[in-house]
């Protein structure tokens, strides 16, 4: 096959207007452009290939497009985007039924129901990807719903909230919150996106590590203290109170420690120190700030980390805890009450 040979020709484009295209084109058009610019001063065709870093047979189509329609067949093209399949008044639609599944009997969506669903209903012929690209378009994700407790009284909560608000108003009061958490030295393998026909494995180390941790936090002073407990029980609280009772900095005459209704809070025989007690409404643990500290560690210091034994776990629980302590601003923006109320 012969090479096409290069037309010289001013009507095309003069060598002024081929750099001027280069400076305002896409990088394409401009490499476009120099590849010519160069054959028209003289330059070899292997010259330009090894200037540019092109092929051959990319050089023939540049000079056939340029001999035929001169610059204009070397500017790149904006290639057209993917058609529209669901129109403007179909996704107001489609958004409300999203908003709503009652409408088609159910209680959610997902997005191969989805599709089956406008595809009989709205006669809407699409791909699944078109549907998940739709869901995305529109501001909605895949989540897992967060388990929420159904036996909450919200009586209960409203005028516990009303009476937390009165005692942080106070001067000489300060709230305290108490709970425990569990955190694990080899956390259960979750679901994750993985390379088809793969094995998806986690380091394991045989039993399974977990400790707990007791802890209250000030969210006025930003104060924290936690002991490390390998299970959780009357004598085991009372020894955190007591502890607690020797190390923290009361800055206030009275003091209320807020609790759940965990049954080793509720005994009689607990000595409560300098603390007042007081308990959260049932199945309320959203209304405890220090939920909100133990997220914090969790995803800070254990997010993937696996330790081969309890003493590297107690260890970096140790880190964790004290990362807590000292930072009080920083726990104290945290634990912040007026999040609640």
């Amino acid at each position: 096959m012969a090479r096409p040979l290069l037309i010289a020709n001013p009507e095309n484009a003069t060598i002024e207007e081929l750099k001027q295209v280069s400076r305002v084109g896409s990088n394409e058009t401009a490499t476009r452009c120099t590849a010519i610019q160069m054959l028209l001063a003289g330059a070899s065709r292997e010259l330009v290939c090894n200037a540019l870093v092109v092929t051959n047979r990319a050089i023939r189509k540049w000079i056939n497009r340029f001999n035929c329609c001169g610059v204009d067949g070397l500017i790149v093209k904006k290639r057209p985007g993917r058609m529209t399949i669901i129109n403007d008044q179909q996704a107001s639609q489609l958004t409300n039924l999203i908003d709503q599944p009652q409408q088609a009997q159910r209680t959610f969506w997902t997005a191969k129901a989805f599709h089956g669903n406008i595809s009989k209903e709205y006669q809407i012929q699409c791909s699944y990807e078109t549907v998940v690209r739709f869901f995305h378009k529109q501001g909605y994700a895949l989540k897992t719903p967060q388990p929420w407790p159904d036996k909450q009284d919200e009586q209960l909560r409203k005028a516990f909230l009303q009476e937390l608000k009165q005692l942080m108003d106070q001067a000489d009061i300060d709230s305290w919150f108490a709970d425990e958490s569990g955190f694990e030295g080899d956390p259960r393998p979750r679901k994750r996106w993985d390379k088809k026909g793969s094995k998806t494995r986690v380091t394991k180390n045989g039993g399974h590590l977990r400790m707990n941790v007791i802890g209250m936090v000030c969210p006025r002073t930003g104060q924290f203290f936690a002991i490390e407990a390998s299970h959780s029980d009357s004598a085991t609280f009372q020894a955190f109170l007591n502890e607690a009772d020797k190390t923290v900095c009361f800055q206030r005459t009275t003091n209320i420690l807020i609790v759940d209704n965990a049954t080793w809070h509720r005994r009689k025989s607990t000595n409560w120190n300098h603390w007042q007690p007081k308990y959260l409404p049932p199945y309320s643990p959203d209304l405890n700030p220090i939920e909100r500290i133990w997220l914090t560690m969790k995803a800070r210091w254990f997010n993937n980390y696996v330790c081969k034994n309890e003493q590297k776990l107690l260890e970096r629980l140790d880190q964790a805890i004290l990362d807590v302590i000292n930072n009080p601003k920083k726990t104290q923006k945290t634990a912040r009450i007026g999040t609640l109320i």
